[in-house]
């Protein structure tokens, strides 16, 4: 259920595909410190398994599977499946609209009401509030009702749940704003939802398709993509999550479409490590348009300011995502030219898996910028850091 909040025990086997050479003056033991610290967090969380790439050239180039795919078969973790990205989804739907206001076709300033109708208070809440969480609308996914039928239609094909923008605002709007627009911060997938629906009217074409022209494209992000249902490309990881019954269940080929602009998109290791550092060096944008994205944050969590549509947790910037099934973090560290991203097929435990993940990395390989977004997860007792 905490996948819907924020938007199996087994033993763990891994599985090497590129792990590069120690660079020069790089400690002889750090590819296989980072090894045993994700072996014994996989362990502890009880998950089926994770990939992890991270590169901060001329030190370490370690991209890495661990565990199971499948824990019916067994089969083995592999670094170029795909994965559901979750609410890194929201970086790429954040950067499309900043796209559009440095081409001059909308402004942040810009009212909501101007685009969409019926959004509460639309006058009021502009872009720039939108995109940094700051509307007051209501988070569609935290409703009970919404959350009884994702549980209960989800399973039955990649096809069920049919769902659109409009039904999901439907569901927000329908309650009052949870504060007046611009007096705080509060994490809401309406928001982004509203976002994408800009995109569309002002382009005139689908949000799947301006991600491809625009932003997949131009990066070379050949393995990602705006799904229309459930369906996954191969090769794919399975994806873990906890049924309101308590049992755990494969939520691989659910459809998102209930996630949009939010949560949707799929991608790979090797594409997400591409993005964080286009994300975070702001590759697509300009220079003004990047320094007013990063500027203005709002505090999120200890150490973490959220600006638009991207957090910084002690110098990292990018997002996380969570969906049923799926956690993942990806991250960019300018001072070091680094990236880290980690996908873990279950958004099961209490803390975020994939979080708990890039909190041991950035302990060991980059410990002046450390990955603490939340509660720290508890020390493993086996690490000799």
């Amino acid at each position: 259920m905490r996948a819907i909040r924020i938007l199996v025990g087994l033993l763990i086997a891994v599985l090497t595909f590129t792990v590069a050479p120690p660079a020069v003056g790089q400690p002889a033991d750090l590819a296989a410190r980072l090894d045993r610290v994700v072996e014994e967090r996989l362990a502890q969380m009880g998950v089926p398994g994770a990939i992890v790439s991270l590169s901060i050239p001329g030190e370490i180039e370690y991209v890495k599977a661990f565990g199971v795919s499948d824990t019916v078969t067994g089969a083995p973790m592999r670094v170029d499946s795909h994965h559901r990205i979750g609410s890194v989804t929201k970086t790429f739907t954040g950067t499309a609209i900043l796209q559009l206001v440095d081409q001059g076709r909308i402004r942040l300033s810009d009212p909501i009401s101007q685009y969409v109708e019926g959004v509460p208070s639309g006058d009021e809440i502009t872009l720039d509030l939108l995109g940094r969480m700051r509307s007051g609308l209501l988070n569609y996914t935290e409703s009970e009702e919404f959350i009884a039928r994702l549980y209960r239609e989800s399973p039955l094909g990649p096809d069920a749940l049919r769902i659109t923008p409009r039904e999901l605002l439907d569901i927000a709007f329908a309650m009052p704003l949870n504060f007046p627009p611009g007096t705080q911060y509060e994490y809401s997938n309406t928001n982004t939802v509203l976002l994408g629906m800009v995109v569309e009217k002002v382009t005139g074409v689908p949000l799947g398709k301006y991600f491809q022209d625009n932003i997949f494209g131009p990066l070379g992000l050949t393995q990602t993509s705006y799904p229309a249902n459930g369906w996954l490309p191969e090769p794919f990881d399975h994806g873990y999550t906890e049924a309101p019954d308590g049992a755990i269940v494969d939520a691989t080929l659910w459809n998102p479409a209930w996630a949009d602009a939010a949560g949707k998109i799929v991608s790979n290791i090797y594409d997400l490590r591409t993005w964080a550092r286009a994300l975070g060096s702001g590759a697509l944008l300009s220079p003004q348009t990047q320094a007013a994205r990063l500027g203005g944050g709002s505090p999120a969590a200890p150490r973490t300011d959220y600006s638009f549509a991207i957090f910084d947790v002690q110098g990292w910037r990018g997002h996380n995502g969570d969906i049923p099934g799926y956690a993942t973090v990806a991250v960019y560290l300018p001072e070091r030219d680094a990236t880290l991203v980690v996908f873990v097929n279950s958004d099961v435990p209490e803390l975020h898996s994939a979080g708990e993940i890039a909190y041991d990395v950035t302990r060991i390989a980059t410990p002046g910028n450390i990955y603490e977004l939340g509660p720290q997860p508890p020390e493993l007792l086996g690490d000799d850091s």
